[in-house]
Order: C-alpha cells, then sequence, then structure tokens
C-alpha cells in the first residue's frame, strides 16, 4: 500500500471511539487545559494536596487522571487496551512510578516492568513496552554519572544496581521480542541515562531493534548525536532503535540554565525544534537498514512530512521500521487517523496509583498550555464533531 497524507481534520474517525458523554467530558477537560491560569492553579493545588496527604485522589481520578490514564494498575488498563486495538491502534503501558529513592521501590519497579513485557508478549494491541530510568535508579545518582562527579564507593555499588535492573528489563525485552522504549529525562541527567540506553542497544540490537533511546529535538545538539549514533552503529554492527520526542521540560530546563548560569541546551526558539525533528525523521527514512525509529509528536506538520518521505521512498504505511506514537488522551486526530490509513500507531498508556501519576500530568498540564495554538485545535475539533453529530 503507498503512503499517501490522512486528512487529520476528519473529526468522526478521530472520535468515533468516544461516545456522546465521552467527547462532552473530554471538552470539559480540554476547556480546563486550555486556559494556562485555571491549569496552573489546578496541578499546584494537586501537588500540594499529595505532599500535605489531602484527600484529593478522588478528585485527580475523576479529572486528568481519567482523561490521560489507564487505570491505577496494568488490569484495570485492559478496557482501554481492547478499545485501542479495534481501531488498530497499540498500547504502550507506561508505569508512572518515578523519582523514588530506595531500592524496594527500584525493585518493585522493575518486576512490574518484566511483568508489563510478559503481558505484551502475549498480546498483540501492546506492541512495545517503556520505561523511565529514574523508576530503577536514583535521580541525584544519574546527575552525579552526568556531571562525571566522583562517586562514593557506595554509589558505585548502587550504580552497580541499576545496571543489573536495566540489563533484567532489557534480557527480557529481547527474549520476549517486545520492543523497550527508554525514555529520555531532564538534561543534567540525560547524559547518563544516553549512555546506559546505548550500551543496552549495542548488546540486543544486533538482529532487530529491542532497545530504544529517546531524544528529545528541542536539545540543539541532539540531531548530531543521530548522525553520530548511526555512524557507530554501521561500524558496531547494530540496529539503532529511536523515539523522537521534542521534548518535555522546556520551561525547567531554560530556568535551571539560567539560575546556574551555563548555556541553555534548549534550541533558541521553536523553529528550530521543528527544523531539527524534520530533518531527524529525514535522515532516519533514509538509513532505513540501520535504524527503526519511532516518532512521538503530536505535531501535524511532522506527521505529514513523515508520511510524505514515506510516500517519496515508496515505502508501505506498516514499513515494520517506522511508528507513529502520542500520549493516551490528546491527539486523537493524529492516532485515529493515522491508523485509519494503514500507518503503525501505538499510544502511551500511563498507569499506576493516581497519587504516583501527579509528576505525569503536571507535565502534561505545563507541556500542553506553552504548546502554541495546539490545545485550541484540540478543543476545535472536539467541539466540530459534537457539532457534527447533533447536526445528524
Amino acid at each position: 500500500m503507498a503512503s499517501s497524507i490522512p486528512n487529520f481534520s476528519n473529526s468522526e474517525i478521530a472520535f468515533k471511539h468516544l461516545s456522546d458523554k465521552q467527547l462532552k467530558f473530554s471538552i470539559r477537560m480540554f476547556q480546563l487545559i486550555n486556559s494556562p491560569f485555571l491549569s496552573k492553579l489546578g496541578m499546584k493545588l494537586a501537588n500540594f494536596g499529595v505532599k500535605a496527604h489531602l484527600p484529593v485522589s478522588g478528585m485527580i481520578k475523576a479529572t486528568l487522571f481519567r482523561q490521560f490514564c489507564g487505570g491505577e494498575s496494568m488490569n484495570e488498563c485492559d478496557q482501554v487496551i481492547v478499545q485501542l486495538g479495534k481501531n488498530n491502534i497499540g498500547a504502550i503501558l507506561d508505569y508512572a512510578i518515578e523519582g523514588a529513592d530506595k531500592d524496594k521501590v527500584f525493585d518493585h519497579v522493575t518486576d512490574e516492568l518484566i511483568r508489563v513485557i510478559r503481558k505484551a508478549e502475549k498480546n498483540p494491541n501492546i506492541p512495545v513496552s517503556c520505561m523511565k530510568l529514574t523508576g530503577v535508579g536514583r535521580f541525584e545518582l544519574f546527575r552525579k554519572l552526568t556531571e562525571k562527579e566522583e562517586l562514593k564507593e557506595i554509589e558505585k555499588l548502587e550504580f552497580g544496581k541499576v545496571v543489573q535492573r536495566v540489563q533484567r528489563i532489557c534480557q527480557a525485552a529481547h527474549d520476549a521480542k517486545v520492543p523497550i522504549y527508554i525514555d529520555a529525562e531532564e538534561s543534567w541527567i540525560q547524559g547518563a541515562i544516553d549512555r546506559l540506553a546505548e550500551s543496552m542497544m549495542r548488546q540486543f540490537n544486533k538482529e532487530q531493534a529491542i532497545v530504544f533511546t529517546t531524544l528529545q529535538m528541542y536539545r540543539w545538539d541532539k540531531l548530531d548525536h543521530l548522525k553520530k549514533l548511526l555512524k557507530e552503529a554501521q561500524k558496531e554492527q547494530f540496529i539503532v532503535g529511536v523515539k523522537f520526542v521534542r521534548g518535555a521540560y522546556l520551561e525547567k530546563e531554560n530556568n535551571r540554565a539560567q539560575e546556574n548560569g551555563y548555556k541553555s541546551p534548549i534550541q533558541p526558539n521553536k523553529e528550530s525544534t521543528d527544523k531539527d525533528f524534520n530533518a531527524a525523521l529525514e535522515l532516519a527514512v533514509k538509513q532505513l537498514k540501520h535504524i527503526e525509529f519511532c516518532a512521538g509528536t503530536h505535531n501535524q506538520e511532522s506527521c505529514e512530512i513523515l508520511t510524505q518521505l514515506m510516500n517519496e521512498a515508496k515505502l508501505p504505511n506498516d514499513h515494520s521500521h517506522i511508528f507513529f506514537s502520542q500520549l493516551y488522551g490528546m491527539s486523537d486526530n493524529l492516532s485515529y487517523n493515522l491508523s485509519n490509513a494503514g500507518y503503525k500507531v501505538s499510544k502511551y498508556l500511563p498507569y499506576g496509583p493516581v497519587k504516583a501519576t501527579v509528576p505525569y500530568l503536571t507535565r502534561r498540564a505545563e507541556e500542553n498550555t506553552s504548546i502554541s495554538g495546539q490545545m485550541s485545535n484540540e478543543l476545535s475539533l472536539l467541539m466540530r464533531e459534537l457539532k457534527r453529530r447533533k447536526g445528524k
């Protein structure tokens, strides 16, 4: 099937999976998110409530958690997984525990991620797994490694345990033939994450991409990073697995750089980010012998560019090395229209105890309100679909 550019404005296809009641609920949520003031105020209150041990879980679960998360446990996600699968959209189960500092929690997360992989092995509607390395290791340890600070002996032993956890997870993914996306995080811990992800890639990506690193293209150095990685892969005979994203820590990154007096790792403007993101897609399409990649984006133009690149290269829509991905609860006009046209599409589906998902939900609120026009577009498409249904 030759590639073709879907009509991303088709609201009927985009929201066919939502009942009228669900559609109206999504409209209310995006009206909230579309207001930067209300969105920030709501997340500040949620964070305060969680830290102060106030009974806020019910309120969070009935609103943002319901919109953007699959459930509090893996099994609670089953209904969403089935619904996505009916529309040929895969679910990426994302255990939303991060930022812990105890071995007991890290070991629990490791075991849970392996359970996700085993579930995915038996379920074609779960094509990929994922993890955040701060779910299996201490943030401050990654910072010290990234900034090349001398580790104490006890920290060296601690990092050895982190490597063992990551090794166990990646080995399970390799044995099950279920790819795993290692998510990107803040720049001041990302160097250590990159090194660990790439060492696993070298070990497990000999025949196919099992381990995927993540490149945040809002960083000005990541296009060069990709070029370097591709050269190394060709020389060392492994397949690059990479997920391209723009990035979710913009405000935090720029603030920290300013406060600490170093050059921000973030691109000078959105245009530069878009340019590098799209250039990475173009490079990847030309190097499909050496790379498998996922375009993790809510940007319609980038989706159009990738489908066009595939069309020009005469690649089938469902090429085994090319994936699209969006977050659950967002950009259904991209996900469902891409899937309807035969592209390989998945949704990140976070789950976990409500309080543990608050950092994830806070990033969604901050990220969404900073994306000029995107939430307004999402809201207008939802409103258009409601109007279309009423006009029947």
